[in-house]
């Protein structure tokens, strides 16, 4: 549900790779789709080059990657056919392990939900400055991803259902995005003109992690025909009403309105009970919210509680435990019901202040009682400034590395 980074790591991402923010580019007629989509999911509608920051150039092989941003198809959480942006790089580096290349479909962690927080459009430049809606965005993922383009994976960053394409951003809606990482798979075999069954990997942390955690076990049902060796799932909102607690008062509490945001926008049911509920204050932050990154998000919201913005006086958690719809909408949502067709390796911190340690391994138990290969790496850091999100931070940080082992191994697999 949370985000990796937040304002203090996306300004250290900009010292560590020299940049500096960059305007916006106002709209971009390569998101809007066409009117009539190709059939089929994965399918790519359309593509174009793109360059990524700090890139080497060279012909035909640049450094770290030759990446395109690219347009696929998917479908919303009720089968409605949608379009996809995100970013495919084919790596310089060779692919030393066992057989062919491997693709990582990697889902971001939480990086806004306006359309211009889309990591597409933050590839050649990872950081963006929206002055016009003074939207800070940060693309602090492209440094995981050129770790695994130096390792020679081949790598896919989808963008999520709408992130930079028409319509609102669904955070954490569990189906949809599951959907844009598996069809996302399938849209790297399109566009590589790969084997059927080429290997693929999935990679996310915390939005992302429980955007893998979901494309894991819809797998068998979904996307059957991929060749899934491996995932990893960092930290992942298996559960939101737990995470919904966890989350008020913290320096990323705004992402509880994103979280709301994408709720109504698939279960409209809820959209009347939000006006019943919300204060002046509380509506004015869903909509400000809407179009918001996460740079912008922990300056205007950071360690709020969201009793300030019901008329109530009530937290959003309470607010929700008052509505079967709202809690119906919730437990879809839940991550564990179903069995990962393939390993999963899942990275939890014990004093995670975001993503609570508790939800994610009461995910892992359900998984393991249905039969499946689920290993666990836990971070022991001691609480550093609770509600800061440092201690969501940090397990990412330690286990980018066994995970880049984890896939490794998984690809050189026999089985």
């Amino acid at each position: 549900m949370t985000v990796i980074t937040s304002v203090a790591v996306a300004a250290a991402t900009a010292v560590v790779v020299g940049g500096a923010p960059a305007q916006a580019a106002p709209g971009d007629a390569f998101y809007t789709p066409p009117a009539q989509l190709p059939s089929g999911n994965g399918a790519i509608v359309k593509t174009r080059p793109t360059s990524i920051f700090l890139q080497i150039p060279a012909n035909p092989r640049p450094f770290p990657g030759a990446a395109k941003t690219i347009m696929y198809t998917s479908e919303l959480q009720d089968g409605t056919p949608t379009a996809v942006t995100g970013t495919y790089i084919e790596p310089f580096n060779p692919w030393r392990g066992r057989g062919p290349r491997p693709t990582i479909v990697m889902a971001p962690g939480t990086i806004g939900q306006g359309d211009d927080c889309a990591p597409s459009k933050l590839t050649s430049v990872p950081l963006s400055l929206d002055t016009k809606n003074l939207a800070l965005g940060s693309n602090y993922e492209l440094l995981f991803a050129n770790v695994l383009l130096a390792q020679g994976f081949r790598v896919l960053m989808t963008d999520y259902i709408g992130m930079g394409t028409p319509g609102v951003h669904t955070y954490v809606n569990r189906i949809e995005e599951g959907h844009a990482v598996l069809d996302g798979a399938r849209a790297a075999l399109n566009l590589g003109n790969l084997p059927a069954n080429s290997p693929i990997g999935f990679w996310g942390y915390s939005q992302g992690g429980g955007a893998t955690a979901s494309a894991a076990e819809m797998a068998s049902t979904y996307a059957p025909e991929l060749n899934i060796k491996g995932t990893f799932a960092g930290a992942p909102p298996a559960d939101l009403e737990v995470v919904l607690k966890a989350v008020d008062g913290s320096s990323i509490a705004g992402v509880i309105g994103y979280t709301v945001n994408a709720l109504v926008a698939r279960y409209p049911e809820l959209g009347p009970l939000i006006q019943k509920e919300a204060s002046p204050a509380g509506k004015a932050a869903l909509k400000q919210l809407a179009g918001a990154c996460i740079g912008d998000t922990v300056f205007r919201y950071g360690f709020q509680r969201t009793n300030g913005w019901t008329t109530s006086g009530q937290s959003l958690y309470q607010i929700s435990q008052k509505y079967p719809q709202i809690q119906k909408a919730l437990a879809e949502q839940l991550i564990g019901t179903m069995k990962p067709n393939a390993p999963v390796l899942v990275d939890t911190g014990i004093n995670d202040d975001i993503i609570p340690n508790s939800q994610v391994m009461t995910m892992v138990r359900s998984w393991r009682a249905k039969g499946a290969n689920v290993r666990v790496i836990t971070d022991g850091t001691p609480p550093i400034f609770p509600k800061l999100a440092a201690n969501h931070v940090t397990p990412y940080l330690f286990g980018a590395y066994p995970a880049l082992q984890f896939l490794y191994d998984r690809f050189n697999a026999t089985n």
